[in-house]
C-alpha cells in the first residue's frame, strides 16, 4: 500500500461537508498526513446566456454558501485549536478542473468527499458530480455516506 502523505477533503458546503471534514481529520492523524480542505465557488449565475431573472435565488445561493463556509471555519478552527494543521483553498471555476488542479500540484494521495449523489438544483448551484472526479483523479478516494434521515412513523 502506498503511503498516504497528503489528504484532500472536498467540501461542498453542504450540512454533511462536517462528516468529510471529521473523516479527514481522523485519517490524517493516524498516518501523520498533511490535510487539505478544499472548496471551490462555482457561481451558476455568472453563466454567459443567463438571463432569467432570478436574484432571489441568486441571493439565496450566496446565503447558503455564507452559512456553509462559516461552520466550515467554525470546524476547522476547532481542529487547529488541538494542534491539527489543516491547510484551506478557496478556488473558483468549475470545480471538478480546479479539484483535479489542487491533485496534481499538491501531490495528493487521497481525496476524501461525500458519496451521495446530488440532486438537480444541487449539481447546478454546487457545479459538483462525483462520476467526473472519480473518473479523472490519479488518486484514490475514499467517499462519505451521510447520515440516514430519521424516518418518522
Amino acid at each position: 500500500m502506498n503511503d498516504i502523505n497528503r489528504i484532500l477533503v472536498v467540501s461542498r458546503m453542504t450540512r454533511y461537508c462536517r462528516k468529510a471534514v471529521h473523516f479527514g481529520v481522523s485519517l490524517s492523524q493516524k498516518y501523520g498526513s498533511e490535510l487539505y480542505v478544499i472548496h471551490v465557488i462555482h457561481n451558476p449565475f455568472s453563466l454567459e446566456g443567463w438571463n432569467l431573472p432570478v436574484p432571489s435565488l441568486a441571493e439565496e445561493y450566496k446565503r447558503i454558501q455564507q452559512d456553509a463556509k462559516k461552520e466550515l471555519d467554525r470546524i476547522i478552527a476547532q481542529e487547529k485549536q488541538k494542534g491539527m494543521s489543516i491547510k484551506e483553498l478557496v478556488r473558483e471555476g468549475q470545480p471538478t478542473g480546479e479539484i483535479l488542479k489542487v491533485v496534481r500540484e499538491e501531490g495528493i494521495d487521497l481525496i476524501v468527499m461525500l458519496a451521495h449523489e446530488e440532486g438537480h438544483l444541487e449539481h447546478f448551484l454546487f457545479g459538483r458530480s462525483n462520476k467526473d472526479i472519480i473518473r479523472k483523479v490519479p488518486c484514490s478516494i475514499l467517499l462519505v455516506k451521510k447520515e440516514p434521515e430519521p424516518v418518522a412513523f
